[in-house]
């Protein structure tokens, strides 16, 4: 993370400045930024730079041929290359045409749309409590790093190179999956080896709920991500991204609204809030207790109940059956507790960031009633 300076906005002025002020104050080692207006248009938008930034690199500093240029209007190579972005299995980016394509959970976010031939890895599928079953996750960790390295082989010799790698710090639309600090720094050194950029969608996760500004934090890389999308939390969407990523003509990268000024002066309040309330704090402390008591139903309601996981108030935890899951969803709702499903069996918290403990005690109670019933 990079040290943020005191909020400093003055009346007067202009956006450029009041927009800088507020981004600088949240940017994950990153130095620029581009606005969208949600999550999906953010992902999107971050494949062309990643697109651009892999052909400058193989073009070098030569211009467009006459010949790139007719047919990338007639969506044919060379102007329009085959390249692609290589993503996994549980993924949610997004409902946009290249967003879609690296999106894997639902049939009916994908069914009847055509889409790309673009690399689908494993994502590594943990057993827990994580203590007890070292050996068994970080075979799925190796598992899925190598079968990363094959895709990216293989559609390198399929001329259809991988430019790009996209991931979630923990998949959320998916189940919740989580990998270790480990897992991602040797992703990333793939990533890099392979002369690729990677990309951390952050929609679900950056904001807070995890206890750290950006969930990416926790892993410990040695150099920043080439890419983070965000959304949600923020009020708006974007990315903050590299240099290497940055354009080298205008308007490569562009859309109607590019952001919205109302937005980020509703972020610049946020921003200060969370400062002054300490709310990072409060949601590892929350965070921890519901934890706690989480892991304490799973001990008390074990043939139902497992898989307790996630860091700050970004948890879940499983359910052995869908229907059954489906069920304890609904008996939270009516007794007020507004949970998601997530995968098959998860159901996951996405609590405010100013859930406190007192609130993580009325969930427990809640919850600890309806297992109750459900197990009856």
């Amino acid at each position: 993370m990079i040290n943020r300076p005191a909020l400093g906005v003055f009346p007067g002025e202009d956006q450029p400045k009041r927009v800088h002020s507020v981004v600088s104050q949240i940017a994950p080692c990153l130095p620029k930024i581009n606005l969208m207006m949600c999550g999906a248009c953010a992902n999107e938008q971050a494949f062309k730079n990643v697109f651009i930034a892999y052909q400058r690199k193989k073009r070098g500093k030569k211009d467009f041929t006459d010949e790139e240029k007719h047919t990338a209007v007639i969506n044919q190579p060379p102007g329009a290359p085959n390249l692609c972005i290589l993503s996994f299995a549980g993924a949610f980016h997004g409902r946009t045409t290249g967003a879609l394509a690296t999106t894997h959970t639902k049939f009916i976010h994908k069914i009847d749309f055509p889409s790309l031939d673009w690399p689908v890895a494993h994502f590594p599928l943990y057993k827990y409590p994580l203590g007890e079953h070292e050996r068994e996750n970080a075979v799925e960790d190796k598992k899925s790093l190598a079968q990363v390295e094959d895709l990216i082989a293989t559609y390198n010799k399929k001329d259809t190179p991988v430019a790009g790698v996209i991931v979630e710090p923990i998949q959320s639309e998916g189940g919740n999956n989580e990998a270790s600090p480990k897992y991602f720094q040797e992703l990333q050194k793939i990533v890099k080896k392979n002369n690729a950029y990677l990309v951390f969608d952050e929609v679900q996760t950056g904001g807070g709920g995890t206890g750290k500004f950006w969930c990416h934090e926790y892993f410990d890389l040695p150099v920043p991500p080439d890419a983070v999308t965000f959304s949600k939390k923020f009020c708006l969407g974007g990315y903050f991204h590299s240099d290497e990523l940055t354009p080298d003509k205008p308007f490569r990268v562009f859309n109607t609204w590019m952001g919205d000024p109302g937005k980020v002066i509703m972020l610049e309040t946020i921003i200060r809030v969370m400062r002054e309330q300490d709310l990072l704090d409060n949601v590892q402390e929350a965070g921890a207790r519901l934890k706690c008591g989480l892991f304490e139903l799973e001990e008390e309601f074990s043939e139902i109940m497992n898989s307790v996981r996630g860091p700050g108030t970004f948890l879940a935890f499983n359910i052995v059956k869908p229907e059954l899951r489906d069920t304890v969803l609904q008996k939270l709702l009516q007794k007020g507790v507004l949970c998601g499903g997530c995968g098959d069996l998860g159901i996951r918290f996405r609590p405010a960031l100013i859930f406190q403990k007192h609130h993580a005690e009325i969930v427990l109670d809640k919850l600890r009633e309806v297992l109750k019933e459900v197990n009856c």
